[in-house]
């Protein structure tokens, strides 16, 4: 079955940028879209950003709009956010995820995860 493999968070300070990446392990694996939800400590799991598989067209959280950027490489079948002016409310751990069906921004919809990896921006 196929997994989402993402990579490394890490600390950062308030204004600073992080990226990170998620690749899907099968070639052959085809969503409709995939994407970043993220998940504070005692908080429910809430959409940040996703991006549509083959047209690329993005859809933000109004909490990254202007700030994240979401992008994907095809051949790869890998997705990126890239992540500016962090701030300390973006803390959490962030889940990759990718979905067959349209309505992107609903969690429900997605069955398949990524591992989770922690971001922390300090103030």
């Amino acid at each position: 079955q196929v997994q989402l493999i993402e990579s490394v968070g890490g600390l950062v300070q308030a204004g600073g940028s992080l990226r990170l990446s998620c690749a899907a392990s099968e070639r052959t694996f085809s969503p409709y879209a995939m994407g970043w939800f993220r998940q504070a400590p005692g908080k429910e799991r809430e959409f940040v950003a996703t991006i549509r598989w083959n047209s690329g067209i993005p859809d933000y959280a109004d909490s990254a709009e202007g700030r994240f950027t979401i992008s994907r490489n095809n051949a790869e079948n890998t997705v990126y956010l890239q992540m500016s002016s962090l701030k300390p409310e973006d803390t959490a751990v962030y889940y990759c995820a990718a979905t067959r069906w349209r309505l992107v921004r609903e969690r429900t919809n997605y069955n398949y995860w990524g591992q989770g990896t922690q971001v922390t921006v300090s103030s």
